[in-house]
């Protein structure tokens, strides 16, 4: 029998912007793209799974913002990735030195 795929634990805080507040799952390789060939032939069924961050939601809407779902899948589907992004980093920075419960107006 397999071993059981195990999701990484919440955080106390955002894992880009540090922020303590509520948490959502990032999934680092979008789930609608799970099916996808080029996604099953780069990646295992467990990395699928368990490539996640948990993100504020200010976060997670700003990812999806500057993002489609195939160049998450393909080129940010790493913390690293993300944050190798000028426009995302700055959007962190700037994010990171509000209080816990702030949500910017898009």
């Amino acid at each position: 029998m397999a071993e059981p795929i195990r999701l990484p634990p919440q955080p106390e805080a955002c894992e880009l912007c540090a922020r303590a507040t509520p948490l959502t799952r990032h999934h680092l390789i979008p789930k609608a793209l799970h099916s996808k060939p080029y996604v099953q032939k780069r990646y295992a069924r467990s990395e699928r799974i368990t490539a996640t961050l948990w993100v504020c939601r200010a976060c997670h809407n700003q990812i999806h913002r500057l993002f489609g779902e195939k160049e998450l899948a393909l080129t940010y589907n790493s913390r690293e990735a993300l944050l190798g992004d000028e426009r995302l980093r700055v959007f962190v920075a700037w994010l990171a030195g509000k209080p816990d419960g702030f949500m910017p107006r898009h």
